[in-house]
């Protein structure tokens, strides 16, 4: 797997031919962009002379290239123009005449002080797939305030998860809200394609953060609260127990799912407690959910007796679901190792998605800032002398 640019637009995937233009910063967009890159399209990234935020989100071998970054960024193309000055605009727009998508996740407010708003690009490119994505509704009060993972999280309920299970109101310790929202931004502009190459019309998509983790999180933590009137309080009982974690076998983790009574029934006669071979607790689906505290317990309490090796054994022979708890080290340590042309060797996140035609591919490493200002405005008509004029005005950052 190379991605050294001299590989730049070696495979073709399902999205080969689609130009998207990325004005987004952080993680949300950029996942979004990096899985539409993974997938064939050319994303050509809009930056300040600064660079993305997520060029230093944690540390990283170089300067500009955290490990962040150097997934999030594949698959990417830099362009680092002044927006806020009238000839970076105009390049932009210039840029957007040539795209099929663009995506952005600047607040309303800014994108229309930028002039970059929807009614503003149609002008340039009348059948864009054109995609915001904010913390909040733009025809809500809140359209323009601030929002990041931590805010949605807290405002989607992700907080009252954990004081329902009886621990102070917590957040999830990974960018949960982002990359789920990047993923329906992703999801999202693919229909909006489809409906395009259908009818010959684009369309404005607005993808506010809140409404995607209320969706997420009540998918089933809605439970009985969901009926009209209630029938049970919200909260999945089954999820909420705090007994729901790795359990420790005599010398390791595992997690042991017992799904079915015969699960139950093996893992209790395997572990000596013929006592609870017929316990009614798990006699039936409702009964195996009411009981989820007092069962997980019990499973845990026999796992010590042997180790993970064994249990895992044990699971495989009567198909009880079951896996060893991996750690962030060990998933990292197996990651494949490639060569970036500016940070050195690093570990490739591999596109999880598998297509028998048109499978997804890193092709492209992630770039430098404005590495590619040059190479883009060439490709839509500016000559050397204008580039190296908006170079000398500031309008332009290359490397």
């Amino acid at each position: 797997m190379s991605t050294g640019e001299n590989e730049g637009d070696g495979a073709a995937g399902p999205l080969a031919g689609v130009r998207v233009l990325d004005l987004s910063s952080v993680l949300m967009g950029p996942a979004a962009t990096r899985t539409l890159g993974d997938f064939g399209a050319d994303v050509i990234l809009v930056e300040s002379a600064a660079g993305d935020r997520n060029r230093s989100m944690g540390s990283g071998p170089v300067d500009g290239f955290s490990g962040v970054s150097l997934n999030l960024l594949r698959n990417k193309r830099s362009i680092s123009l002044d927006l806020k000055h009238e000839r970076g605009r105009q390049a932009f727009l210039d840029i957007v005449a040539t795209c099929d998508v663009m995506i952005t996740n600047l607040r309303p407010g800014p994108l229309r002080r930028l002039r970059l708003h929807y009614e503003a690009v149609q002008e340039v490119r009348p059948d864009i797939v054109f995609c915001r994505a904010h913390g909040y509704p733009s025809a809500s009060e809140q359209a323009d305030a601030p929002a990041y993972d931590d805010i949605i999280q807290s405002a989607s309920g992700i907080g009252d998860l954990f004081r329902r299970m009886g621990a102070e109101p917590m957040l999830l310790p990974s960018l949960v809200a982002d990359k789920f929202c990047g993923l329906t931004i992703a999801n999202s502009v693919t229909a909006a394609l489809y409906h395009r190459a259908q009818t010959g019309r684009g369309q404005c998509i607005e993808i506010p953060m809140i409404d995607v983790m209320r969706a997420f999180v009540l998918a089933e933590h809605g439970a009985g609260a969901i009926s009209e009137p209630p029938v049970a309080s919200a909260g999945y009982a089954r999820i909420l127990t705090p007994e729901r974690k790795p359990q420790r076998t005599a010398d390791g983790w595992i997690n042991i799912l017992p799904y079915d009574q015969e699960h139950y029934v093996a893992l209790f006669e395997a572990g000596g407690r013929h006592d609870l071979a017929a316990d009614e607790r798990f006699a039936t689906p409702i009964e195996r959910v009411t009981h989820s505290d007092s069962l997980y317990r019990d499973v845990a309490s026999v796992l010590g007796q042997r180790t993970t090796a064994e249990w895992l054994e044990l699971c495989e022979e009567n198909g009880i679901p079951a896996t060893e708890a991996a750690t962030l080290d060990e998933l990292v340590s197996q990651l494949p190792i490639d060569e970036h042309p500016v940070a050195g060797p690093y570990r490739v996140i591999p596109p999880p998605e598998q297509f028998s035609e048109t499978p997804p591919s890193v092709r492209r490493a992630a770039p430098k800032i404005g590495e590619h200002g040059r190479q883009v405005l060439s490709e839509i008509g500016y000559d050397a002398a204008a580039i190296d004029g908006l170079i000398s005005d500031g309008v332009l950052t290359t490397p």
